[in-house]
């Protein structure tokens, strides 16, 4: 089986120094796993998960740290520097992830916040990214029917909402009434399909729709107050903030929710103040 640059490998010990092991990488060679890397009671002979790629010195390499993004892979990634040849971002290795300037949608700066693609440059086995993700996306037929789960990305915000990417392979979009709470650029989230709409756009949201959401955190709700001692102080009058950080819904969802208990006769109002009944 070929072992892959840019990827994560379980690779045998075939040999060991002073500095490191080295590993069987099949039609690579030999590649060395650094001292500092090697996981407690491995020797020669055993296997060991690691991620490929070449270092400072184009040299290939092997870690077992999990770098933030793979070859094939989306993410939103930080610059955090910028010089003659590119821009650099943090990906979790202590060689930085290139994006050549030709590679750029737009000039990149450093300390901004952008969505890339990561690939593996044929020529140098080079492990580069670019920001002209555009081309990439909404390659396939949409096979999404409403309240999927999906993946998605946070992209750029724009005035109804933000871009998202889903599943590394559409644009979609998450209204602003369908987030719910602050989200930043880059950052990974679990969403649900929304609609898909003529054109082949796709809305998303953060918690599942229709009556599901709803149904979703009834349980969560009577749990709560059990673990609370039958009460809480987290009412449909309490901030959207303040909803969300313990059951991760929009206040129109746990709004609904209390409504529900309440019409079933499973929990009693008082300002302020909702109490289990049993």
């Amino acid at each position: 089986m070929a072992v892959n640059i840019g990827q994560l490998n379980t690779l045998v010990v075939v040999k060991e120094k002073d500095f490191g092991f080295y590993l069987d990488a099949e039609q690579l060679g030999e590649i060395l796993l650094p001292k500092r890397y090697i996981p407690k009671g491995k020797r020669v002979g055993d296997e060991i998960e690691v991620f490929v790629y070449l270092d400072s010195n184009d040299e290939l390499i092997a870690t077992t740290e999990t770098p933030k993004v793979k070859v094939g892979e989306f993410a939103g990634l930080t610059a955090i520097a910028v010089n003659h040849i590119g821009a650099f971002f943090d990906w979790g290795l202590p060689k930085d992830l290139l994006v050549p300037f030709s590679q750029q949608k737009t000039r990149v700066e450093e300390g901004e916040t952008h969505l890339l693609f990561v690939y593996l440059d044929q020529h140098t086995n080079r492990i580069v990214a670019t920001t002209k993700v555009d081309p990439l996306l909404n390659r396939e037929e949409i096979p999404y029917r409403t309240g999927e789960k999906v993946k998605a990305i946070i992209g750029d915000k724009t005035d109804i909402g933000f871009k998202c990417i889903i599943d590394d392979c559409f644009w979609g979009v998450l209204f602003f009434q369908d987030a719910f709470r602050q989200l930043r650029k880059g950052e990974e989230v679990s969403a649900f399909i929304k609609r898909v709409r003529d054109g082949g756009k796709i809305d998303i949201s953060l918690q599942e729709v229709g009556y599901k959401k709803v149904r979703g955190i009834l349980d969560e709700v009577l749990d709560y107050l059990d673990a609370q001692g039958g009460e809480m102080t987290i009412t449909d009058k309490s901030s959207p903030e303040a909803i969300y950080a313990v059951f991760k819904v929009s206040k129109a969802t746990f709004k609904k929710a209390i409504g529900a208990l309440y019409k079933d006769k499973k929990i009693a109002l008082s300002p302020g103040k909702v109490t289990r009944i049993k």
